[in-house]
């Protein structure tokens, strides 16, 4: 049978048996299947696979399957990014928004997709350009968020923000996160940001910590371009970080600019796929507190 997918990249941490174990699985049950496997060095070490460069295995494959937490979506995501090769998330991790399928359902939900019987969604990515007074940027390429954070200091840091060239607050507080519809299940959660549909094409523009109660999060189009500028505060620094990986410090002669990135990323889920089930299983939703405990008290 001739597979859509004739070359699978394998990724995931070969040191982690929780990893590794479902990986060797996958990597034999697809060259059973005829198909070519290839992972970087660390991958070829532990299993019988083809070793490639890790740079080059989006542009040497059909399929990524990223094997672990979000944490490995997001580090697929960034090898997959320009090249336009879908990904696939097997869930090692804790949560596992991103990848969503159990390793009991691995071979089974593998086996449907190469047959071509699978759902397809593009991501937002955001794109974070730190410009210096002196002309020079730096660029990094968000799935999940660009954060504006206090760095190394307990004091708060005082930031302006403008959406589309308007305006909006000037704020004081720990920082500020810009999260994708990704990312909103992300750090962005956690601060009180909006869970995002994610094929709508919106961005959550979220305060961390805000010193005045009236500094909530809001969401706008992805359209717009956001501008964040750091105001002189005694010496606290800031830093900006993407994706957890730190652009490195912003100072207040900077500007942050966060737009929406050219390049998306494709996810493939196995037929059923259903984000709001997953919000279910993975947040507690849908429990009814009227029912009935074993020991014959109520949920309450």
């Amino acid at each position: 049978m001739k597979h859509e997918f004739r070359t699978v990249a394998i990724i995931g941490r070969v040191d982690d048996s929780r990893v590794s174990a479902p990986m060797r699985a996958l990597a034999a049950h697809l060259t059973k299947a005829g198909i070519t496997v290839i992972g970087n060095a660390e991958v070829a070490a532990a299993m019988p696979v083809k070793m490639c460069d890790e740079s080059t295995l989006a542009e040497n494959s059909d399929l990524i399957v990223a094997v672990g937490g979000d944490g490995t979506i997001l580090r697929a995501a960034n090898l997959a990014r320009g090249h336009e090769r879908p990904l696939l998330g097997i869930n090692r991790g804790r949560l596992g928004f991103l990848a969503d399928i159990s390793p009991e359902e691995m071979l089974t939900s593998l086996d449907r997709i190469l047959k071509g019987d699978y759902s397809k969604e593009t991501r937002l990515l955001l794109d974070a350009v730190v410009h210096s007074p002196d002309g020079k940027s730096r660029t990094a390429t968000a799935l999940n968020d660009v954060v504006l954070q206090r760095r190394g200091s307990g004091h708060m840091i005082d930031f302006e923000t403008r959406i589309a060239g308007r305006y909006v607050n000037t704020h004081a507080g720990d920082g500020l996160i810009v999260a994708t519809p990704t990312g909103s299940t992300a750090y962005s959660l956690s601060c009180g940001g909006p869970i995002i549909e994610p094929t709508l094409d919106v961005v959550a523009v979220v305060p961390i910590c805000p010193h005045t109660l009236g500094d909530r999060p809001i969401v706008v189009p992805a359209s717009h371009d956001i501008d964040v500028i750091l105001l002189p505060r005694g010496k606290t620094p800031a830093e900006v970080i993407v994706d957890g990986k730190s652009m490195g410090q912003l100072a207040p002669t900077d500007r942050l600019t966060i737009s929406a990135a050219e390049q998306r990323i494709t996810l493939l889920h196995p037929p059923g796929h259903d984000f709001y089930d997953i919000l279910r299983s993975k947040l507690h939703w849908g429990r009814d507190s009227r029912q009935r405990n074993t020991d014959g008290t109520t949920g309450n």
